[in-house]
Order: structure tokens, then sequence, then C-alpha cells
């Protein structure tokens, strides 16, 4: 993933939660390997919150679906899912906000992890994020319920 590529993510998604009224934000996007191309923390946003935005979209690299696909899927399988932060070392966060970032030939660039307020609002920011960047989001819409998230 380019740099430019992820600073316009990156900006896009801090852009999407100014204007839904979100709690401060930190957003990582990686690279399709898995490394760190962008990290921006907003002022107010917790100091291990950049860590968690990194594991969901390690997470979704990882597994190759959304973050919230993942806790969707081993919601009744919590031995899985320990297993899968010991095999990642830690870096395993399976909540909504890990997103797949798609070209336009459907192929993975990256993934964006955002944390800082409710999970189903991170992940509408990096869903909306990655559509204002014409790119396509894995999963392609977030959560039904994300405005009603953790009221």
């Amino acid at each position: 993933m380019p740099l430019a590529t992820a600073e316009k993510l990156a900006n896009e998604a801090l852009a999407v939660g100014h204007e839904a009224g979100l709690l401060p934000l930190t957003v990582a996007v990686l690279d399709a390997g898995g490394v760190l191309v962008v990290l921006k923390r907003e002022d107010g946003s917790g100091i291990l919150r950049g860590d968690i935005a990194i594991g969901k979209a390690w997470g979704a690299l990882g597994m190759g679906i959304s973050s919230r696909t993942i806790r969707d899927r081993l919601r009744e399988r919590p031995a899985f899912q320990s297993a899968l932060a010991a095999a990642s070392d830690g870096r395993f966060i399976p909540v909504p906000g890990g997103v797949l970032v798609l070209d336009d030939q459907n192929d993975v660039i990256g993934a964006i992890g955002i944390s800082g307020d409710a999970s189903d609002k991170d992940e509408y920011a990096a869903v909306t994020a990655i559509q204002r960047s014409n790119l396509k989001p894995h999963p392609e819409q977030p959560a039904d319920n994300w405005r009603d998230a953790g009221l």
C-alpha cells in the first residue's frame, strides 16, 4: 500500500469520525504484509488505542476477513480465539473496527484498524473512509446498528 493511499485512508477516517460525532479515534493502516504504514492518534484517544487499532487490522489480514466477521464466527469458539491470540503474540483483536482494503481487482492491499469509540462505530469510520477513497472494504457495509453501538 503506497504511503499516499494510507495517509488518505487515515485522514478520511478521522474526518468521518468528526462528522459522525465519534469519540477521539486512533487509526492504523497496514499494508498487505501486516506492516504498519500510518498511525494517527487524535488528542484524547487513550494510549492503548494504537495497539488495539493495529490488532484489529492485523487480525483481519491474518484471517482474510473483517474483524467483525472474526468475532461473529468465533463467538462460540473461545479455545480457537485463545489459540489465535497466542499464535499472533497478542496482536489479534477480534472485535469490529478491522476492515480489509481491496483494490479494483478485489485484491487485498492492506487493512485499516480503528479504535476509540464503540467497535461498531470504529468499523463505520473504517468502511466509510475506504469507500470515500475509491477502494473496496470488506465488509462492504458497516453494521446496521452502528449509531446505537455502546449506548
